[in-house]
C-alpha cells in the first residue's frame, strides 16, 4: 500500500479547508484527536482484559 506524500496531504488539507471553512477546522481536528485517543484507550483496555484472562 502506498503512503500519502506531501502533495496529497496538501490537497486533502486544501479540500477540507474549502469544504468546512477556516472556523470549523480546529473543532474538527479536536474531535478527531479525541476520537483517536478514545480508540487507543479502548485498545489498551481490551489488551489488559485479554492478558488477565490468559493469566487466570
Amino acid at each position: 500500500m502506498r503512503s500519502i506524500g506531501p502533495m496529497e496531504l496538501v490537497l486533502i488539507l486544501g479540500l477540507a479547508l474549502l469544504l468546512f471553512g477556516g472556523k470549523k477546522l480546529p473543532d474538527l481536528a479536536k474531535g478527531l484527536g479525541e476520537g483517536i485517543k478514545n480508540f487507543k484507550n479502548a485498545l489498551k483496555d481490551e489488551q489488559k482484559a485479554s492478558e488477565e484472562k490468559k493469566q487466570a
